[in-house]
């Protein structure tokens, strides 16, 4: 049961890493589409703020992807020093310390979210769109993060993980 859950989330997190790599794409898309449209004497509006919401969306669209591939800075060099006992305390702290962490996060980004929705807020670029479309992206690329992290801390407790 637990290596199908387990099989299960790294394909959610593959799915974020492949979905950030899209809204990466999306930037340079943005981006030369506006270097050209002013080279032809053209203008596109919005073309500044779909970049920037695009590339929000792919930071953290990675997070989960980067961190569950292990490329995140981590404090190796420091734990490597340390007595296999106390390494195992400290990477279950600091694993404890980034699910708290990323768990404010993905709450934070959700209710400011829900917020987005209630009111109906707007963006204040050219193009005024819904504000809680660029914040969609951002919310969901958090709370995979953060079931990733607690993914990690739950193997680590296990002792399935060298995390």
């Amino acid at each position: 049961m637990l290596c199908k859950i387990d099989n299960n989330l790294r394909i959610l997190y593959r799915l974020s890493g492949y979905t950030a790599a899209f809204f990466l794409i999306l930037v340079a898309t943005f981006i030369l589409t506006g270097i050209a449209s002013r080279i032809f004497g053209f203008y596109i509006r919005g073309l500044a703020e779909y970049s920037g919401y695009s590339m929000a969306a792919s930071s953290f669209l990675a997070l989960a992807y980067t961190f569950g591939e292990k490329g995140h800075i981590r404090i190796t060099l420091f734990l490597e020093k340390s007595k296999k006992n106390i390494r195992r305390i400290l990477e279950l702290w600091c694993l404890f310390v980034a699910s708290f962490f990323s768990c404010y996060l993905s709450y934070y980004f959700i209710k400011m979210l829900i917020i987005s929705i209630k009111f109906g807020e707007r963006s204040e670029g050219a193009d005024e769109i819904l504000i809680w479309i660029p914040q969609l992206t951002v919310a969901i690329g958090s709370t995979i993060f953060f079931i990733c992290v607690i993914h990690n801390f739950i193997l680590s407790i296990l002792k399935k993980s060298n995390f």
